[in-house]
């Protein structure tokens, strides 16, 4: 049996070829374009005891963790004692984890961890989908 030669080919199944050419677009995109965003704050706003025990920042993207009380009670965190609608902002400048007491959250601690920023390249893109997998497991649920 002959095989038909490529262009013929690339015509038959010119929808996947397109497919995979823009997947390939994304892909190094998502290795080489460079991180910014609108804000350097992450949000950590406290309602009680539903509230995470541990973020993830990263250097000269988003390193100030901006904590918001939105208890009807004080806050202690760390040092720092938030009234009620109280905001703190806590920047950070080097890479590492940080274990921070706050009694309400789980476990009575928040750990912050600290990661550089990626380099280009394969680090990148991994971080790149690291944090799209965060934001679609913290996704609020909302009813139709």
């Amino acid at each position: 049996m002959k095989r038909p030669p490529l262009p013929s080919l690339l015509r038959l199944h010119w929808p996947l070829a397109a497919l995979g050419g823009a997947l390939l677009l994304v892909l190094l995109w998502g290795m080489l374009a460079p991180l910014r965003g609108a804000s350097h704050e992450l949000l950590l706003e406290v309602r009680g005891p539903d509230a995470p025990a541990a973020v993830r920042l990263t250097l000269g993207v988003q390193d100030v963790l901006l904590l918001r009380n939105a208890t009807r009670k004080p806050l202690v965190f760390g040092p720092v004692q938030l009234a009620p609608g109280g905001e703190f902002r806590l920047p950070v400048e080097e890479a590492g984890v940080q274990d921070i007491p706050c009694p309400a959250l789980p476990g009575g601690v928040l750990r912050v961890r600290v990661v550089p920023m990626p380099d280009p390249g394969m680090e990148r893109l991994r971080w790149r989908l690291g944090n799209f997998g965060h934001a679609l497991r913290t996704m609020p649920l909302q009813g139709p």
